[in-house]
């Protein structure tokens, strides 16, 4: 296929910038060259230009920045209708929104539109892959795989399990959560750019047997991952202490299904102990900081340094609709706050890592995604630093690289991405979708 190539300013990583002052690779003047959905080269342009094939298009957008897509860890795309949505505290918020929005799936043409409307979301906010739940219905995790094999987004995904402590009209059972996961991992794993996530929605949800039937299906097929929730709020805790006597910790429970280990991802992660900790280290099951979610729910605050201490894998996420934003970009910012209250200085050149290559290594995907290294999938964004008027005035001034991420980090949103691509092939033009959505308002009035 035709080379395409990107002359700008690049960021990727060789390591945790935490660990190595040399972790970031910065090219004021870089060039990225594209084939068949893949990177061929990037870095220097003096150094790359040499490998453009003959006839190459260049496209010259040497004033802006690409990096890597962003990675989020944890997203319901269900909420997406019900984001920002008062209640005081988790476990009304579900009773409350959560569970009635989550009815409507049943119907797939909602699933459809959802699911639409939600990958929309994601590229303009410059997510190219993302860590999702679905409903308890079957056909939310078809309409999300469905819409983003149309896009060859690379997605991870699956059907919630829930079979008590949760309205009759989202229960399955045992088996049929089973049944189902079976069904949709044959379907769906490994198809294409999709990947399949086994989906115990949270503890208290899910009975023994259907932790055991959750372990016994992710033990027969180990590339799956898996997703759930654990230590959130401290009423939950509570909560799971009465439900499960008898085990250690609220992540104990997991680990006794077999269900901590690598490519196996739990949000939040707040109210951990040492040894809970340790035990994610030992397992390198990921710890997905979900920062709007929780100042917005009053859960708590994330212990960076705990964490750093015990080697955890961690990384970031929206957690919509508990979450307020799509934004990678607005969830640095306040995962950049949440650091500072607990006394722990997170740099932007580390929240980008957390996001793009830090993200892929804590998923088990990092020669696919999340970095700019040749033969790596060609998922990328172009960021603009002029996108509003106070980010333009604001990076105009900075003088290192630093500088500038932390201005994107704490002034960005989806305004500040310029362009989306995924495999290659451009997948959001902030210019286009702005079009497209006041000419939409001007069919409306």
């Amino acid at each position: 296929m035709t080379q395409t190539a990107y002359r700008a300013q690049l960021l990727t990583f060789n390591g945790d910038p935490a660990q190595s002052s040399n972790a970031a690779i910065f090219n004021e003047d870089g060039l990225l060259i594209v084939e068949d959905g893949h990177v061929v080269a990037a870095g220097a342009y003096a150094s790359v230009a040499s490998q453009l094939a003959p006839g190459t298009q260049v496209v010259e957008m040497r004033d802006k920045l690409i990096v890597p897509g962003f990675i989020d860890t944890h997203i319901h795309f269900p909420q997406t209708d019900m984001i920002a949505s008062p209640a005081p505290g988790l476990l009304p918020w579900l009773d409350t929104y959560t569970f009635p929005t989550e009815r409507g799936f049943s119907d797939p043409a909602v699933a459809q539109d959802t699911a639409r409307f939600f990958i929309d979301e994601l590229l303009a906010c410059g997510t190219t892959t993302a860590l999702v739940y679905c409903t308890v219905h079957k056909q939310s995790a078809d309409a999300l795989f469905t819409e983003a094999q149309a896009r060859n987004v690379r997605m991870i995904g699956g059907k919630v399990l829930m079979d008590r402590n949760c309205p009759e009209f989202l229960r399955d059972t045992a088996q049929s959560g089973y049944d189902d996961s079976a069904e949709l991992i044959a379907r769906w794993h490994n198809r294409g750019r999709q990947m399949y996530a086994l989906t115990p929605r949270f503890a208290p949800t899910s009975t023994e047997a259907q932790l055991e039937a959750t372990g016994a299906l992710a033990k027969l097929h180990p590339d799956v991952f898996i997703q759930s929730h654990v230590a959130e709020n401290h009423d939950e805790v509570k909560w799971v202490a009465r439900l499960f006597p008898g085990h250690r910790s609220y992540l104990d429970i997991y680990d006794h299904y077999g269900l901590l280990r690598p490519r196996a991802v739990y949000g939040h992660c707040i109210h951990l102990d040492a040894e809970d900790r340790r035990r994610m280290a030992e397992t390198r099951t990921v710890a997905s900081h979900c920062p709007t979610s929780n100042l917005f729910l009053g859960s708590g605050l994330f212990d960076f340094d705990k964490a750093a201490e015990s080697r955890m894998p961690i990384a970031l996420a929206t957690d919509v609709g508990g979450g307020t934003s799509f934004s990678m970009l607005q969830t640095m910012n306040e995962a950049h706050k949440v650091a500072r209250l607990g006394g722990h200085h997170l740099t932007a050149t580390r929240m980008f890592w957390l996001a793009t290559a830090g993200a892929a290594e804590a998923l088990d995907l990092g020669d696919q995604i999340g970095t700019l290294k040749p033969k790596s999938e060609a998922d990328f964004i172009v960021l603009d630093p002029k996108a509003t008027p106070l980010l333009a005035r604001r990076t105009a001034r900075t003088e290192t690289l630093e500088e500038l991420l932390f201005a994107f980090a704490l002034l960005g949103d989806d305004r500040a991405v310029y362009e989306t691509y995924a495999a290659g092939q451009r997948v959001h033009r902030r210019d286009d979708a702005r079009q497209h959505a006041a000419g939409k308002a001007r069919i409306a009035a």
